[in-house]
């Protein structure tokens, strides 16, 4: 039975967050699948996605750098920091799922694994970055 769009978000998630501590883990599958009693192949499509997610990475990170004013990239907690990758990757990458949607999930997750401030950090994050890449360019001429 294939899980349903949140579980299989959360399911994303935590395979994402065990790749800060031991990247490409082969217990990670047979544990997910247990621990959600889903089938294999939606852990190889969760799999797939996280392989989507990390493969952004380099390109997702700078852009939390530039909208956390409040912490350092290192000063974000691992679980807000993994939230803010799949937000962003969702957001910025994902044209199947609609901006609004990926913004509320991240909150959901926040929610459910993170502290009652994360939501609001991560909101701030995603919806900063949003409109930054929504912003329509200047078409005042610039004075020289």
């Amino acid at each position: 039975m294939p899980l349903p769009p949140q579980k299989f978000r959360e399911a994303v998630l935590q395979i994402l967050y065990s790749y800060d501590f031991e990247p490409e883990s082969e217990e990670i599958i047979p544990f997910m699948m247990q621990e959600l009693q889903a089938t294999r192949r939606s852990m190889i499509e969760a799999q797939a996605k996280v392989n989507q997610v990390l493969a952004k990475v380099s390109e997702i990170d700078p852009l939390i750098t530039l909208a956390s004013t409040e912490y350092t990239f290192e000063r974000i907690s691992r679980v807000e920091r993994t939230i803010l990758r799949l937000g962003l990757f969702e957001l910025l990458f994902d044209d199947s799922i609609p901006p609004k949607v990926a913004i509320a999930e991240a909150i959901r997750l926040c929610r459910k694994f993170g502290t009652p401030e994360s939501s609001q950090f991560v909101n701030a994050i995603l919806d900063g970055v949003y409109k930054n890449q929504n912003a329509p360019a200047s078409t005042e001429p610039q004075l020289i």
